[in-house]
């Protein structure tokens, strides 16, 4: 059966119930508007020319630059268009695409702009950098750059600068060095998308759920690593709930896809086995291929599991996450954030801070493989219920 969505009128009678109080998250905070959206043109009515940059090939990455140019058909920058899941398997496949494909009377997708340091390569790193650098220094025919990932932010935050860019899909962009607070990025050209304890409420709404003791998390213990996971989260929750943290150190950097994800998986069926609860953090070795294998290890052992990354997730067999199943609300800020740009505003004085739309998603057959009986509460408060995992024929 294919996975979807149960929606709100099979959940009706549940209305006039209390909801979780820590679902009341904040609405998304818009950049400032003094600047306006509409598409305007760059000097002497040409296009502007848009570049990127990525610490490595990460679904996500793609994922919201697509979101990210949806909200700019939305916005009238670029022509409406029906825009593939993935535009292909080899490095830079999505951008070439964009840049074959869309058409756009302000916009131009340079298609050879895409600058990549492949398996999150820290060999590869400096070279890819440095060429970027060099182009937007030297040649200068890139007017904005959309920087994706801790390694990419971190390479664009260089002193005096003068290409604005905005970063995207990091979980930490303070901790990572990127920016220096939430309300200031510190630099004039730079812009990161800074969503405020998002972790910390994820992780006590998972402890107010399922009351665990022992928390499994995943990770690769170096600095990027520890902020793509979330662990600073972790630990500030442990310390002040009380419950202990389970990890296992699962590298990503410079090493082939298919050992990363086995690496992970390792360190899932490890931990399984030691836990009462799982947060599964984003990783590099989390993939449609690899997550049926790392929840099987973990159901067999009855875990409870919440999602960092979201929905998506939880469609292929996580029990719960927020929902963000396709990063529209991303999308559209990131997208309004460029478009005031191009339209005069500094990068830095825009607002930085989002915070996700308050909505649950809960996969009602990964509960009960687990045998876990979800409270009414819960059940009132998720926007996304699904009844099967994604990938198999397995819904009642």
């Amino acid at each position: 059966m294919t996975t979807r969505p149960r929606s709100r009128r099979r959940r009706a009678r549940f209305t006039g119930l209390a909801v979780l109080p820590l679902l009341a998250l904040a609405p998304p905070i818009a950049a400032d508007d003094t600047v306006g959206t509409a598409p305007t043109l760059a000097a002497e009515g040409e296009r502007w020319r848009i570049g990127y940059l990525e610490g490595g090939q990460y679904v996500d990455y793609e994922t919201i630059t697509t979101a990210t140019i949806r909200g700019l058909m939305e916005l009238g920058w670029i022509e409406p268009a029906e825009l593939p899941t993935t535009q292909g398997a080899e490095a830079g496949d999505f951008w070439r695409w964009f840049a074959e494909n869309l058409r756009s009377d302000y916009i131009e997708i340079v298609p050879d702009a895409y600058y990549t340091a492949g398996d999150f390569d820290s060999d590869v790193r400096p070279e890819t950098r440095a060429a970027i650098l060099d182009r937007l220094t030297g040649t200068g025919d890139i007017d904005l750059v959309i920087a994706m990932g801790t390694w990419a932010g971190q390479d664009l935050r260089v002193e005096g600068l003068g290409v604005p860019v905005i970063v995207g899909s990091t979980s930490d962009p303070v901790g990572a060095g990127i920016i220096d607070s939430p309300a200031d990025s510190g630099m004039d050209h730079l812009h990161a998308r800074v969503e405020v304890e998002r972790y910390q409420r994820q992780l006590r709404l998972f402890h107010d759920l399922i009351g665990f003791n022992r928390l499994g998390i995943v990770y690769a213990d170096t600095s990027e690593g520890r902020t793509y996971g979330g662990v600073d989260a972790v630990t500030d929750v442990a310390g002040e709930r009380g419950f202990d943290v389970v990890s296992c150190d699962a590298p990503y950097a410079g090493l082939p896809q298919q050992e990363v994800e086995a690496r992970v998986v390792a360190c899932y069926e490890q931990i399984a086995s030691d836990v009462d609860a799982i947060y599964v953090t984003v990783h590099r070795g989390i993939t449609e291929r690899s997550l049926p294998t790392i929840m099987d290890s973990i159901n067999r052992n009855l875990v409870p599991t919440f999602s960092m990354l979201g929905s998506s997730e939880v469609r292929r067999g996580v029990l719960m996450s927020i929902a963000q199943a396709d990063f529209s609300h991303v999308g559209r800020f990131h997208a309004e954030t460029i478009a005031r740009i191009l339209n005069g505003a500094s990068p830095r004085a825009l607002s930085q801070e989002w915070s996700s739309p308050p909505k649950i998603a809960l996969n009602l057959f990964a509960a009960e493989r687990i045998g876990f009986d979800p409270p009414v509460d819960l059940l009132l408060a998720s926007d996304e219920i699904y009844d099967s995992v994604e990938g198999l024929e397995n819904a009642p």
